[in-house]
């Protein structure tokens, strides 16, 4: 399969937003009435088609761990609000993300293009909050399938900037802030263009790109790369 070829862009200086970036004209991405159709089609068509996944990721999560099938997290999303993200819950109930958090927050301060040892941004090798049986789904993305009733209620888009936490979004510099002007999304330019081998700078990098070039072509190649991103090339998860 031909992949989107990933860019290599400084961080762009001629756009910068403010907090909330509603003072700005609206990105084509988040007017469009086309796209809005396809996240709403496609994510009704994606919740029948995963319902063997739901099945039996509630049943091995409820089996192997006690707690909520599914992990609620604050994000920021579209504006700089905050929505709840759903994912499918993979570590253990109530274990701490201090560990994330710092890894999260050394990567943004990183200042270099990534390299062959600077890979895996947003993962922890060997991470022991992970529960065992469950790992496939990290594995694969399909943790986040639950994600698509956030794209239903319109915190999300199916392709879009990955929704960053609120502590990533506090270190952001202002053309960082460019990422909040659309809906974030499932999956995305970044995703599927080599994610985890990616410094933090060249993921937002990417989604400035994405916004400012948007079309809905770009979004139907996004959808058609992103299953042999999450079951052949392995680029890991958010």
């Amino acid at each position: 399969m031909t992949s989107i070829r990933r860019a290599r862009l400084a961080p762009p200086t001629k756009r910068v937003v403010a907090r909330h970036p509603v003072d700005l004209d609206r990105p084509a991405a988040l007017t469009s009435v086309t796209k809005r159709v396809l996240d709403i089609a496609l994510a009704i068509f994606l919740l029948i088609l995963s319902s063997p996944i739901w099945i039996v990721a509630i049943a091995t999560i409820k089996l192997a761990s006690p707690g909520p099938v599914l992990f609620r997290q604050r994000r920021i999303g579209l504006d700089g609000e905050a929505f709840t993200c759903l994912k499918f819950r993979t570590m253990h109930h109530g274990a701490s993300e201090d560990v994330h958090k710092r890894l999260v927050t050394g990567m943004i301060r990183q200042r270099k293009t990534s390299t062959a040892g600077a890979a895996r941004p947003f993962k922890l090798d060997g991470d022991k909050r992970i529960i065992s049986a469950v790992r496939w789904l990290r594995g694969t993305s399909l943790d986040e399938v639950p994600q698509l009733i956030n794209v239903l209620r319109g915190d999300m888009s199916i392709v879009g900037p990955r929704p960053p936490l609120p502590y990533e979004v506090a270190q952001y510099e202002d053309w960082q802030k460019e990422r909040l002007s659309v809906r974030p999304g499932i999956t995305g330019l970044w995703q599927v263009s080599g994610r985890n081998r990616m410094t933090y700078n060249e993921m937002c990098s990417m989604d400035v790109k994405y916004i400012r070039t948007w079309s809905i072509s770009t979004d139907l190649m996004i959808i058609i790369s992103t299953p042999w991103v999450m079951f052949i090339d392995h680029g890991g998860a958010s």
